[in-house]
Parts: C-alpha cells; structure tokens; sequence
C-alpha cells in the first residue's frame, strides 16, 4: 500500500508547523483506526475516530458541526449544533451504511458504559458518509456490526491514508481519493496547541485540481490527451473532521470550521450542487459532565482575537490532508473494470 504522502514530494500546504506524526491523531488522546472491504464487488469500509480514551459519555467534549453543502446523510448533527457536545466516537462510511453503522455505535457505547457503571438511555451517534457507488456495489451495503468494532479495535496514533477504511472506495478530483489527515501547531500566550484534521474525500472535479498552486488536473487531462469539459462538475462529498485541544467554545470551535472551505477552495473545490462538504469538530479541553443537574461550571476558553491563528491552522491542515488523501491512494478497479488512478504517477 503505497503511503508516500504530500512532503515526500518536496511539496507543503502553507508554512505553520505540524506535529510529529502530521496527523489528526498528533491532538493527545485522539486515536484512528480502519476496517476495510474490499473484493470484486466491494470496495468500502469505516474508520472510526476515537476523540479521548475514557468514556465520552460520561464526560462529554465539546463539539460543532458546519454544513456548507448539505448533499449528504450524515446522522448526529442536529443534536450537537444544540448542545455543543459530542458523547461517541465519530464513524465515517458509506452512504447506505450509516444505519447499520450507527447502531454499532449504539452497541459500542452501551457496552462501554455498562463497564464503567455509567446510565445511559439515551445517546448520540455521530456518522458521516461519502457515496462510493463508482467503486463499490453500495446497494449490498456490506459494511457490519463487526467491522465498526474492528476499526475501534484498530485504532491508533499512526493510522494508513488513502484508499483505506471509509476511503476504500472514493473517488477524489476525479483520482483515487480516500483518507487524508494532516496536523497544524499554533502558539497562544506561549502555550503550543494542536489542530489536527482528518478528511473522507470524495469530491471535485479533476479539471479544478490545483496541488499546491500547480493546476495538475489541466496538466492531467493534456497527457491522457483528453479535451477539457466546458462546464466541469463538482460533485461528491467531502468529511472533515477537526480535532483541537485549544480551549473553545463550541461556538468558537464552529468559526474555526468553517475555514475548512478555505483548504477545499485552495485544492480547486467550488463546492457545487452535488457535493456534500460537512465538517465535524471537537475540542478536548474542556469536558461536560453527563447528568450535570443545576451546577455551574468553570470553562476556559480563548479570546475571540486569538482564533486567528486556528482560521490560519484549520486551512492549511485542511489542504494538506486532501492532498494528502490523494497523495496515498493507489490505482482502484472497479467491478466493470473501469480504473481510478492514483495521483503520484503524476507527481512524480
């Protein structure tokens, strides 16, 4: 499996320091892990982003969600834009997998909270989705029970890219997209902190792709001695997925969301009509007590002025982890033998 990613092509998405690993997972406590399906039908899976290691229903994170475009079908959004909080891991598959996904997410939780002797009767799954049907036979909707719980099992600091886990089978730019994640530090008040993201790509159009300034989709499009289309077509989905240990709000973790799209825009994204662009974030600072009746709680959060460099970080860390998503990706057949190539034949 080839994991040559952006850097190793002498390339970088802007200028601001990365962690050690450069990946979401560089915030502490945040882990990534993969299950993948893949045979002459099927190319799809989950991956499952595990945003602490104790029981995150027990003491709940902050959390936002932003919806640029909202072609998609996500489940747990609704709650979290009214609380502010996030109680489970996070899953990403396929399109029709999301409910068989999220009862596993049901499972998990109920399991983890019986261990630690914690009520729950109520929870809030947090699934996100791209339709890979280019790839993979979606309708047989393979992905199981078994397969969220191999991916938590998996999860881990240093987790493949590319066409792994919910990326198995998505399709990016018009080349073989999949899981990207990238990682930004940023200095407040001379304390480090760190953003990390995390994207299922599955969006684009390849006359629009722009690799750190170079206009490689027309460059590609000219080798294959293909003739441009006159109106290119953004279509698809894209998941984002933003972990921090800054201390914010979950209003101010939403302002740092929404400039993802900077990150999307810098890739050669327009966002069209057909494209799912929904971004998920989380905060491991400060942490909600569940069942918290008629008690007031103390919370640091930073100044708004502060976010500055955040909106600067989350653009950057966003770019990256597209490319970097595309950058790890292998050459992809599909059932009718129809080939989605892989980037770095065309990088190198």
């Amino acid at each position: 499996m080839n994991q040559k990613r952006l850097r190793d092509y002498g390339l970088q998405a802007g200028s601001m320091p990365c962690g050690p690993l450069n990946k979401i997972t560089d915030v502490p406590g945040v882990r990534v892990g993969h299950a993948t399906i893949r045979d002459a039908r099927h190319h799809t899976g989950v991956t499952v982003i595990m945003p602490c290691e104790d029981n995150m229903f027990a003491k709940k994170l902050t959390a936002a969600s932003y919806v640029l475009n909202g072609f998609g079908k996500s489940q747990g959004l609704v709650q979290i834009d009214e609380l502010g909080t996030l109680e489970t891991p996070i899953a990403l598959t396929n399109t029709l997998n999301v409910g068989v996904v999220h009862d596993a997410l049901v499972s998990y939780m109920a399991a983890r909270c019986e261990q630690d002797h914690v009520a729950m009767r109520s929870i809030n799954p947090v699934v996100g989705e791209c339709n890979d049907a280019q790839l993979n036979a979606i309708v047989d909707r393979p992905v199981r029970q078994e397969h969220v719980f191999a991916a938590i099992d998996a999860a881990c600091a240093d987790f493949d890219e590319g066409d792994v886990g919910a990326g198995a089978g998505t399709v990016c730019h018009g080349l073989k997209g999949g899981i990207g994640s990238a990682s930004r530090v940023v200095s407040i008040a001379g304390k480090d902190y760190t953003l990390g993201v995390l994207v299922q790509s599955n969006h684009g159009s390849l006359q629009e792709l722009t690799v750190c300034g170079r206009r490689l989709g027309e460059e590609i499009i000219a080798r294959r001695n293909e003739k441009p289309l006159e109106q290119p077509n953004d279509r698809g989905s894209i998941m984002m997925v933003v972990a921090t240990d800054l201390p914010v709000s979950d209003r101010q973790l939403r302002r740092i969301l929404k400039r993802c799209a900077v990150g999307l825009a810098r890739c050669g994204s327009y966002f069209g009509h057909g494209s799912g662009d929904i971004m998920l974030g989380f905060s491991t600072a400060n942490r909600m007590p569940h069942g918290g009746m008629h008690r007031v709680l103390t919370h640091s959060v930073v100044t708004e002025h502060s976010l500055e460099m955040a909106f600067r970080a989350v653009a950057e860390a966003t770019q990256e982890a597209v490319l970097n998503s595309l950058c790890c990706a292998d050459d992809v057949t599909a059932e009718d033998g129809k080939v989605i190539e892989g980037i770095a034949k065309y990088l190198g």
